[in-house]
């Protein structure tokens, strides 16, 4: 329930077999839904009333058994939507007494471990007086922990990314011959990771796509998204959230122009002149982050590391003390940035402009949630300022630019900054070829 915001919404015909729904002449309630009354006491703890659109415009089809696919990215309800499906239908229809472990009744495909994390830990709150079980298969975390989770007791809702759960079905410690619902969120985000393979063999071992109902999202429409979409569902309706509304409804956005030597003290003076307490900042590169990390630290500023050189461990460890408000600052990759959503974020830093548009939009989404209101600051150099067109017209209006005051500018304190404090091993090297082997017919240039 984390990304239920508020979104503006509009639908287009697409070029497949669905129907599409329109738009609802007033904001729905969830009340107004036929939601059992223990999701209903779910939702009343979590402090909602009123659905998103796009949690206002699927739950009529799906929580009728229909299947679904959404255009949706993080920040528009969609987790909630499906996750509302999947508790309703199982409190609707109670399981079978005579059930096996390893055999869930729902399973919930996420293209990273922290959107996995985070679709288990919003499933645990949605369905907190529906006495379901929720377990979560991912990589980088203890395999055999995650074995005796299956093993404790029948399971009714695994969520997962598709490496760790092949190996679990390869070694059939899991069977997904029983599974009555299956959501592949971020379909866009598995191709742009080369996870499609996997998923199609993950979508083969359950049941055929008329014995289940189906829910698949992406936060783009491309040829590639929708021939899987027609592969996958069965007679789909489809919902379309524009991603705009969720960029710059609630999130104050100006970039700073600066030389690139200027950076770091722009970012030092941004945060203790202002006082910031929850603040993200993204940079391109794992070793952007990783000495961006070590001078804040150095500086006695509050802040950690999210990248993939961190270990899985401690990546969760760090998402829990940045959103218990432990950690004031944290310095994140695209790819490790991917499906957190923690409320109250004030400040996105762009310490680096992102290369592509959709980044940017991911990014800037990780404030102004839940209908609260956002900054975000990007710094703009030499390097990468002629990016600023295209991120205008991915969200569709000119960008703020302007030069940051003095006060913004002035010099760091000098202090002694240990390189690898941040915790991250940077990536070994690659040995460079020597002369005659370098040379020789047909060997592999790195």
């Amino acid at each position: 329930m984390t990304d239920a915001i508020a979104a503006n919404d509009s639908v287009e015909s697409i070029d497949v077999d669905v129907e599409t729904v329109s738009a609802p002449a007033a904001p729905t309630l969830f009340r107004d839904l036929p939601l059992p009354n223990e999701i209903l006491r779910a939702v009343d703890d979590l402090g909602f009333s009123q659905c998103t659109p796009i949690q206002g415009r699927v739950l009529r089809f799906t929580l009728a058994g229909h299947d679904a696919i959404g255009r949706a990215q993080t920040g528009t309800g969609k987790t909630a939507a499906f996750l509302l499906t999947v508790i309703a239908d199982f409190l609707k229809n109670p399981p079978s007494p005579e059930r096996c472990l390893g055999e869930p009744r729902a399973l919930v495909l996420a293209p990273t471990r922290e959107l996995a994390l985070q679709i288990a830990r919003d499933a645990e709150d949605l369905g907190k007086y529906a006495n379901l079980s929720v377990v979560t298969l991912v990589g980088g975390m203890d395999y055999e922990k995650q074995r005796r989770q299956l093993d404790r007791a029948p399971v009714d809702i695994v969520v997962a990314t598709p490496g760790r759960l092949i190996d679990f079905a390869n070694k059939q410690e899991l069977f997904l011959d029983q599974v009555e619902l299956l959501v592949i969120d971020e379909a866009d985000r598995m191709l742009d990771m080369g996870f499609i393979p996997d998923v199609k063999r993950i979508v083969r071992l359950t049941p055929p796509k008329s014995h289940r109902q189906t829910l698949m999202f992406s936060a783009t429409f491309t040829r590639d998204v929708l021939n899987l979409a027609s592969q996958w569902t069965f007679y789909p309706v489809t919902v379309e959230i524009e991603p705009e509304s969720v960029a710059t409804e609630t999130v104050e956005q100006k970039v700073y122009i600066v030389t690139a030597d200027e950076k770091v003290a722009l970012l030092y003076n941004l945060i203790t002149t202002q006082s910031l307490e929850r603040v993200m900042v993204f940079a391109n590169r794992r070793d952007q982050t990783r000495r961006l990390t070590d001078v804040l630290k150095a500086h006695d500023i509050s802040c950690a590391l999210l990248s993939g050189d961190v270990p899985q461990e401690k990546r969760v460890k760090t998402l829990e003390n940045f959103r218990e408000g432990k950690i004031k600052v944290l310095v994140a990759t695209d790819v490790a940035g991917r499906g957190i959503h923690i409320d109250g974020v004030s400040h996105v830093v762009n310490f680096t402009l992102p290369e592509q548009p959709d980044d940017y939009v991911h990014r800037i989404g990780r404030t102004g949630r839940a209908g609260a209101s956002g900054t975000s600051i990007s710094f703009a150099c030499e390097d990468d300022g002629h990016l600023i067109p295209e991120l205008e017209s991915a969200i569709g209006r000119k960008l703020e630019c302007l030069y940051p005051p003095a006060e913004l500018l002035a010099a760091v304190p000098k202090v002694h900054v240990v390189h690898g404090a941040s915790g991250a091993k940077p990536a070994p090297r690659k040995p460079r070829p020597s002369g005659a082997g370098a040379s020789r017919p047909g060997a592999r240039r790195h």
